[in-house]
C-alpha cells in the first residue's frame, strides 16, 4: 500500500531523504522513527503529495503519488505534526467541509461523523467554535476528519501531541483497529513506548537513510540489544553515526 523506490529529497546541499526504499503492505501498522532532522517529516510530506521528491518514486494505495496525485490523495489521510484548522468553524462544520472535499454524499458524512465523534468523545464539542477548543480536543478533531472518508492509508505525524492519557488510549485503539481491518498506518513519533506497544514493524531513519527496519525482535537482533525500544533505537542510531 505504501512503496518508495530510491526516494530522494535535497534542500541545496542537504540530502534530507537519501535513496529510501520502503514497502508497507496493506493493513500494517508501520512506525518511522529517527532523531530530529532524520528526514521523517519530509518523507511523510512526499508520500502525502505535499512535497515533490528530487528523484525516485513513491506509491500509495497503488497510485504513483506524482503521476496520479488526485487518485492517491483520495485514498489517503494525512495528519501533520502542526495541523491546520479553520478556527471560526465548529467541528461538525469542519467535517462536513472535509466530506465535500472528498466528494462524500451528505448522508454518509452525517453517519460517519456521528460514529467518529462518538469514538473520539467529541459530541459535546460538535457545535463549539474550534478556536475555543483545547489543544488536545483540536487534535481529536483533526483525527476525526482524517477518519471521515474511511481511507485506505493513514499517514500521521506525532498523533498524540496534546492528548491526555485517556484520549491517547482511545486514539491508539482506533488506529490499531483500523489497521486490523486493512487500513495501512504510517506513523512518525518520538514517543517510543507507543511504537513499542502498537507497531507491527519499525523503520529507523538517520541522516535520510533507512538504517534499520523490522519487528521489535528483528531490531533487537540487529542492535545486539535485548532491551526496550529506547535502548535499541539509541544503539542503532549510535552505530549509524560511527
Amino acid at each position: 500500500m505504501i512503496r518508495t523506490e530510491k526516494l530522494c529529497r535535497s534542500f541545496d546541499t542537504l540530502r534530507a531523504v537519501d535513496a529510501l526504499d520502503l514497502d508497507v503492505p496493506r493493513g500494517e501498522f508501520f512506525a518511522l522513527l529517527g532523531p530530529n532532522g532524520a528526514g521523517k517529516t519530509t518523507t511523510l510530506k512526499i508520500l502525502a503529495g505535499l512535497m515533490k521528491p528530487t528523484s525516485g518514486r513513491c506509491f500509495v494505495a497503488g497510485h504513483d503519488v506524482q503521476a496520479e496525485p488526485e487518485a492517491a490523495k483520495s485514498k489517503t489521510s494525512f495528519v501533520p505534526d502542526f495541523p491546520f484548522l479553520y478556527d471560526k468553524l465548529t467541528p461538525s462544520e469542519f467535517l462536513r467541509f472535509t466530506g465535500e472535499i472528498f466528494c462524500m454524499d451528505r448522508p454518509r458524512v452525517e453517519r460517519v461523523m456521528r460514529e467518529v465523534f462518538e469514538k473520539l468523545h467529541l459530541h459535546e464539542h460538535a457545535g463549539q467554535q474550534i478556536e475555543g477548543l483545547s489543544h488536545g480536543t483540536r487534535q481529536r478533531v483533526v483525527i476525526a476528519a482524517a477518519l471521515l472518508h474511511e481511507p485506505e492509508v493513514i499517514i500521521i505525524d506525532e498523533p498524540m501531541v496534546g492528548l491526555d492519557p485517556t484520549h491517547a488510549r482511545i486514539v491508539k485503539d482506533e488506529l490499531k483497529a483500523r489497521s486490523r481491518t486493512g487500513c495501512t498506518i504510517l506513523l512518525s513519533t518520538h514517543t517510543l513506548d507507543i511504537v513499542e506497544e502498537i507497531a507491527d514493524r519499525i523503520g529507523i531513519l538517520n541522516h535520510g537513510r533507512l538504517i534499520a527496519c523490522g519487528t521489535m525482535e528483528e531490531l533487537r537482533r540487529q542492535a545486539s540489544n535485548s532491551g526496550a525500544l529506547e535502548e535499541v533505537f539509541l544503539s542503532l542510531v549510535r552505530e549509524g553515526r560511527d
